[in-house]
């Protein structure tokens, strides 16, 4: 019997089988940009063996001025279809099927050439788009179609026509961003003209045997968005059209509702997908926050779609199916939506991977093959390096023991996790725990490491972590005054009114935890009242007339922050905004370029600039310390002393916030290059 049944149901499309119900979905990596060709067919071929249904590669211009930015990739030439041809047959060889994404970008294309409907420009671009004539729309038209037909020459099983996200064609669907009175403007059967031309001229160019995924806006989370009565008419037409499958995109880049970050609920817009099922004869596909073989699986169940879409939980493990199918759910690693290692480097030009999988997008330079010559390794720290560091060594064959003088494993993480909507880290813990019983680790746990432990160890890894930094600030002793630690330790009794100093990643954590009391990440009613997400047959768009209504906060927070500059501005550029959003929410106040002065039964005494001037008191029953952190390196310093080399990793090494994504990536390389000496 089928541990998932609905979820590893084959799909009979007619012309071909999937071979289950999961999409890879299109993540951009800039792998292709790199030119490694090796590198990119291993990266999907990884994912082939791990026996997904369809793979979805990242989006390929179409033109150059479709490009999500100067140079983005495409099939413009022979030789570009030889390189994705190594792709298509690598993934072939692994029993993989894969289709490209043709991604226009429209106005969001980040550069001067970009185009669309009308010359609206985006907010989240500085380059307004040229209006398109009829020429310029049929040439937008043509290099589509003839992207898909390049696609197929290259070997691919199909392509995914990108239209949705607020990409070029949604720019055509809605009077937000479309202000034409021409024949592709105005009326709604105006308005969806181009996406349905684009989609006929597609199978005109492929032919009947070879799949079209469409991705349809369903919920668009801008102002003057589509009606669920337009989506409904435009899935139909774009079925007539010759679409195979379509799928389903949530909110548009610039909308100002999180959709896919780790505070949104899983599956959260499941809901939405199904409202079309029933009103199409091809299969649908869900997306977003779906990142368990359960969730996917109950999502089928209920019928919310034929498919679901997973991308990032590929990309933080690649044998997501094959592990479900095996009955191994618990050895999964989990995608935690944490957007640091995916998005946020998509957006930085750098190669997209993954927080709890460094291996993603590096599978030709980080090689699990076993050692010839397994080594005794010792690592002290039980957080994320060190648990990154004992797992990787194990699987590659070394003898490990792992120490750590608390009571648990996970570290810093088990004060993570208890910050609302990082529920997802619970989950991150959980599997460290799994991985390393799988992996046959020792384990001791409330063991101070010592000198004498670690004599008979080839490699000795410290991943001591951090400790808090002391601020220095006078009355820091008073009993108001509390860590971090204390807070999220439940170590502590918190007033009503407090005060944080820090407005880092952590300030920013003890912020929304001491602002709220059921975390709406664990409620999704309660999470769409609070960002004013409705029923697209309610509202256009799907955002409340009444906009967002959160829950009140269950506290007076002032957060406060030495540096002059804007308070979050060193948050993760993907989610940044929705932190800070969130505590605006919450009438959280925030002070910059303060001086602080000292606390004392009053409060906290501030004051601002260099001359400190304008003195004041925030007067509070609580002063929080989030005053960055040092590294913890005193074994170390003890070993060196000893004529004893350890390998310092994680915040041992370099105490900035609390970077698990620094700290896994160093104990993953590390651990691999044990067996290279």
């Amino acid at each position: 019997m089928s541990h998932y049944p609905h979820m590893l149901q084959p799909l009979d499309l007619g012309f071909t089988t999937l071979k289950n119900r999961v999409l890879m979905g299109s993540m951009h990596t800039n792998l292709e940009e790199r030119g490694d060709w090796n590198a990119v067919a291993e990266f999907y071929a990884e994912r082939a063996r791990g026996d997904v249904g369809l793979i979805v590669t990242g989006g390929m211009a179409p033109n150059r001025e479709g490009g999500v930015f100067p140079g983005a990739a495409g099939l413009f030439s022979d030789q570009d279809i030889a390189n994705h041809k190594v792709i298509t047959d690598r993934v072939h060889e692994n029993g993989g099927k894969i289709a490209m994404q043709i991604l226009h970008a429209g106005r969001y294309a980040y550069g001067p050439e970009c185009v669309s409907a009308s010359p609206v420009k985006s907010p989240i671009s500085p380059f307004p788009p040229k209006e398109l004539d009829e020429e310029g729309i049929e040439k937008q038209i043509a290099d589509i179609a003839h992207s898909a037909a390049q696609a197929q020459r290259a070997g691919y099983d199909g392509v995914e026509v990108m239209g949705s996200e607020g990409y070029f064609l949604n720019q055509f669907l809605v009077t937000h961003t479309n202000k034409r009175t021409d024949r592709w403007g105005g009326s709604y059967q105006n308005r969806m003209r181009l996406p349905i031309e684009v989609v006929k001229r597609v199978r005109e160019a492929v032919g009947p045997d070879f799949i079209v995924i469409y991705r349809l806006s369903m919920i668009d989370l801008v102002p003057n968005g589509s009606t669920h009565e337009e989506v409904v008419q435009l899935a139909q037409e774009i079925e007539k059209a010759g679409a195979t499958i379509l799928n389903t995109g949530i909110g548009w880049h610039e909308a100002r509702v999180p959709t896919i970050a780790t505070s949104v609920p899983r599956r959260a817009f499941a809901w939405v997908t199904k409202k079309l099922m029933g009103k199409v004869g091809i299969p649908v596909i869900t997306s977003n926050r779906i990142n368990t073989p359960d969730v996917a699986e109950q999502v089928l169940a209920e019928g919310c779609a034929d498919m679901v879409s997973l991308a990032r939980p590929f990309l933080a493990d690649s044998q997501f199916v094959a592990k479900a199918a095996a009955g191994k759910a618990e050895t999964i690693a989990p995608c935690i939506a944490c957007n640091q290692a995916c998005l946020d480097h998509t957006f930085q030009g750098k190669v997209s991977s993954c927080l709890v999988n460094p291996r993603a997008a590096f599978e030709t330079q980080i090689d699990l093959t076993p050692v010839a010559a397994p080594k005794k390794v010792a690592v002290v720290g039980a957080g994320p390096a060190g648990l990154a560091t004992a797992i990787t060594a194990a699987q590659v064959g070394h003898e490990v023991t792992l120490y750590d003088r608390a009571d648990e494993l996970g570290g810093q993480l088990n004060m993570a996790k208890q910050v609302p909507g990082k529920e997802e880290f619970w989950g991150l813990v959980d599997w460290f725990k799994t991985m390393v019983a799988e992996t046959g680790v020792t384990v001791k746990l409330g063991h101070e490491a010592t000198e004498a432990d670690l004599q008979g160890a080839d490699e000795v890894v410290i991943a001591t972590g951090v400790t808090p930094r002391d601020p220095g600030i006078p009355g820091q002793d008073h009993p108001k005054v509390l860590g971090y630690i204390d807070v999220l330790r439940h170590k502590a009794e918190i007033g009503k009114k407090v005060a944080v100093i820090g407005a880092g990643g952590i300030g920013y954590d003890i912020a929304e935890y001491l602002v709220t009391d059921d975390s709406p990440t664990e409620n999704l009613p309660e999470w769409m009242r609070e960002w004013g997400v409705t029923d697209p047959e309610e509202a256009r768009g799907g955002l409340a007339p009444e906009g967002p209504q959160p829950e009140p906060a269950i506290r007076e927070v002032t957060v406060l922050q030495r540096k002059k500059e804007k308070p979050g501005k060193r948050l993760g550029k993907t989610t940044g905004w929705i932190h800070r959003a969130s505590l605006q929410m919450k009438n959280v106040q925030m002070k910059a370029g303060v001086n602080y002065e000292r606390i004392d039964d009053e409060g906290l005494h501030i004051s601002y600039g260099e001359a400190r001037e304008n003195p004041e008191v925030i007067a509070c029953d609580n002063v929080i310390l989030c005053a960055g952190q040092l590294s913890e390196r005193s074994l170390a310093d003890k070993l060196e002393a000893m004529g004893i080399t350890p390998h310092v990793i994680g915040g041992a090494d370099l105490a900035a916030e609390l970077d698990a994504k620094r700290a896994i990536d160093q104990g993953v390389r590390l651990a691999v290059s044990f067996g290279a000496s």
